[in-house]
């Protein structure tokens, strides 16, 4: 949190003057009121950029976003019987962006982590030993090389 706190301000006009849009994926309760502050308004000063769009992760769970969603929803009026994929899906720290097609795993890891579950539903995974420092060029292409040779099914059986 720390890093964070001393980066944020810089970073986020740097990416402003780039047409970058930063998004927070996570909670902000139970953080520093300050560091919440600096986190809200780098949101909120590249809000309407149309460039990249940078997910920051932090104070973050799969599950703790699900809850979140649906409670959102409900607080917008949504009933039980209402509640499909789809409003879920508009109620997600990452609505509007698409979900996940590939998720890669530094240092051997082989579990979700409670890392963005609803998003990562049809992604392909791939784990790799080296750690994430050491990830380089060259491990990226060999994990884009290895996910252009699977075949995606999408939760088909063909």
């Amino acid at each position: 949190m720390r890093l964070l706190a001393q980066r944020i301000d810089k970073e986020a006009a740097e990416l402003h003057r780039n047409n970058v849009q930063i998004r927070h994926v996570g909670s902000l309760e139970g953080i520093q009121a300050r560091l919440a502050e600096r986190v809200t308004a780098a949101v909120d000063l590249t809000r309407e950029n149309t460039g990249l769009v940078l997910n920051v992760a932090f104070n973050y769970g799969g599950r703790q976003e699900i809850a979140r969603a649906v409670q959102r929803a409900v607080a917008a009026g949504a009933r039980a019987e209402e509640l499909t994929e789809e409003l879920i899906d508009r109620h997600l720290d990452t609505a509007g962006l698409p979900d996940l097609d590939l998720v890669i795993r530094t240092g051997g890891e082989m579990r979700l982590s409670n890392f963005l579950l609803w998003q990562a539903a049809y992604a392909e995974y791939y784990s790799t030993p080296i750690c994430w420092p050491d990830f380089g060029r060259e491990e990226l292409y060999q994990a884009f090389a290895e996910f252009g040779q699977r075949v995606r099914r999408f939760g088909g059986l063909s």
